[in-house]
């Protein structure tokens, strides 16, 4: 099974495909999509949208995963982070139909880790074991992505709780 695994960003997102086959994980690529600060929003999130259509062209993912939004201070620096998240769920669900799935950081965290309030370190440490990688996956967007890849692995067979649709 290849899974896609989502880190929404209006300037960055990660984005993270492994290929799950008998319990065990591998990668295919990581990376991240970015869009230039200069660009007008519209722009941006088209950009954005031509990402995602072309990474799920490219690698064909099974399942898609994509991290909720936490907001913990300043909600109107979310606003353009939420608005690239709709478009990057609308493209996926257009392109996947319902093999779309959401998981919020402490989700992503236990099913990772084991623990729902792990520091980045931790979280960084367990993807590059899980993924058998001889370094932490860089830029820090390509490996929280990979994360929520992985967190839909863990969750196999109870995935169908978090689809979206």
């Amino acid at each position: 099974m290849v899974i896609m695994g989502i880190d929404p960003g209006l300037a960055t997102m990660g984005f993270g495909v492994i290929k799950l086959e008998k319990g065990v994980y591998s990668v295919l690529d990581y990376g991240i999509v970015s869009t230039p600060k200069e660009d007008r929003l519209p722009v941006r999130l088209a950009k954005l949208e031509k990402g995602v259509e072309t990474l799920v062209r490219t690698f064909s993912p099974d399942k898609l995963a994509i991290e909720e939004l936490f907001f913990s201070k300043n909600i109107t620096t979310g606003i353009p982070v939420a608005e690239a998240r709709g478009v990057i769920l609308l493209t996926a669900a257009k392109l996947l139909g319902s093999e779309v799935y959401e998981y919020t950081p402490n989700q992503i965290k236990m099913a990772i880790t084991g623990y729902g309030a792990a520091d980045k370190k931790q979280m960084q440490l367990m993807v590059r074991s899980l993924l058998r990688l001889k370094d932490v996956p860089r830029p820090d967007d390509a490996a929280d992505a990979l994360a929520v890849a992985l967190c839909l692995g863990q969750v196999g067979a109870m995935s169908g709780s978090f689809r979206i649709g």
